[in-house]
């Protein structure tokens, strides 16, 4: 499972921030570890939260590591959308109000 800290989020938050899809992505998994923070003990500590990022998890740290080039944007909004139905069931269940960035 990759884990991205709360250091390496803040870094793909400005990396990614003139790119469409992974600035939306990255700025939904600050908001999320940002809420998490403020309603446990803390973003690497839940695993409830971390579970239902890892996909969204893995697209970004994927891209923010060089691995893979920003590449198709069409491509990538195609993973973002998917790497949120965990997200967003995670905030419906636990009735979360952080914030999903749309593209």
């Amino acid at each position: 499972m990759m884990f991205l800290n709360e250091y390496e989020i803040e870094r793909a938050v400005e990396h990614n921030a003139d790119h469409p899809v992974l600035s939306a992505a990255s700025r939904t998994l600050a908001n999320l570890a940002e809420w998490t923070n403020q309603n446990s003990d803390g973003w690497p500590y839940w695993s409830k939260p971390l579970h239902a990022a890892v996909r969204l998890m893995t697209m970004i740290g994927r891209n923010l590591d060089g691995m893979c080039p920003w590449g198709d944007d069409d491509a990538l909004d195609a993973e973002y959308r998917k790497a949120l139905v965990p997200i967003r069931a995670f905030r419906t269940r636990q009735g979360a109000s952080f914030e999903i960035v749309d593209v």
